[in-house]
């Protein structure tokens, strides 16, 4: 099945190169974790219109949370002579087969969320500065005391950083409870309900500050399902990224706050970067481009709306 995955996938991209050759346009390959997640698809959308404007061809694979089919993806990129490669959440560690590739044939290599490291050259969305605001405004709402399920992801470099600011903050609170559940992609929302339900379970109504907190939005979006089907509205709910459905659970009183990530300009940020990047050649040093993320609360979900309306469309 892997072979034939593999076969697949390199027929598709030998299409993807004869069109960009035809038209004289130069190859952008872009390798996600999760094309259909509404994070990756807004990032994905803000290439694609950099791309636009700059002429080059975007090619999306999804990888499907495999590190594997990343890696090949990327090697069949840096085979096709892709102009640049954008490797989106997979961490740097990960993708060592492919980035050797892509280096071997000149090729840059930059992430979204997969940290700078080995011959990355740029990067951007990093996860560990976006949560802060998040797990600061979880543990204050506990008051030092209660208990939290985290709903986390380790393939990805982003949750993983999550994590470890959420353990971090976490060494201060040696009375908060922690209950750690790792969810699948795909499946995040499924898991997040299966595990809420059985956290749940044990943590009955009022029992204390109890919390669910989503290394990003969409398992807590898949939690909050079960504590509607339950009725329980005890339990306070957070993620990361700010998609479209989080924005409407936070100002349906669901979901207590997300991070909002602009990932649409992240996306545009780094394609118009690419050509800096090639031109710069071995004298370029590696960065991070990052793009702030907003704190959004039942409080200021209504006035965060006003100023950005297309996040929730």
């Amino acid at each position: 099945m892997k072979k034939l995955s593999r076969g697949i996938l390199a027929a598709g991209l030998a299409m993807v190169a004869t069109a960009a050759i035809a038209e004289d346009k130069p190859l952008v390959g872009l390798v996600s974790i999760s094309a259909t997640e509404a994070n990756n698809a807004r990032y994905i959308e803000g290439a694609k219109k950099a791309g636009e404007e700059l002429g080059y061809e975007i090619s999306v694979i999804d990888a499907a949370g495999s590190a594997d089919q990343a890696n090949a993806a990327i090697q069949n990129f840096a085979q096709l002579g892709a102009f640049a490669i954008v490797d989106m959440v997979f961490p740097w560690s990960s993708i060592g087969a492919g980035l050797d590739a892509a280096k071997a044939a000149g090729i840059p290599v930059v992430t979204w969320g997969g940290g700078l490291g080995g011959s990355v050259a740029a990067t951007n969305g990093s996860g560990g500065p976006m949560v802060v605001p998040v797990n600061e405004l979880m543990l204050k709402n506990m008051d030092g005391k209660g208990a939290i399920l985290e709903l986390t992801y380790r393939t990805g470099e982003v949750c993983r950083n999550r994590e470890v600011e959420l353990d971090k903050a976490l060494e201060a609170y040696p009375d908060i409870e922690v209950t750690k559940n790792e969810v699948r992609i795909p499946g995040y929302f499924e898991d997040g309900a299966q595990y809420a339900n059985a956290w749940l379970a044990s943590h009955p109504a009022g029992e204390g500050n109890l919390a669910i907190w989503g290394c990003w939005d969409d398992p807590s979006i898949g939690a909050i399902g079960s504590l509607r089907s339950q009725g329980r509205d005890d339990v306070l709910v957070y993620g990361v990224n700010g998609n479209a459905q989080a924005l409407e659970n936070i100002k349906n009183g669901h979901m207590t706050a997300t991070a909002w990530q602009d990932s649409f300009t992240e996306g545009y940020n780094m394609v118009k970067m690419l050509k800096e990047i090639r031109d710069a050649g071995d004298s370029w040093e590696p960065k991070a481009v990052e793009v702030p993320a907003v704190l959004v609360t039942q409080d200021t979900v209504e006035a965060f709306l006003s100023e950005h309306p297309d996040a929730i469309n």
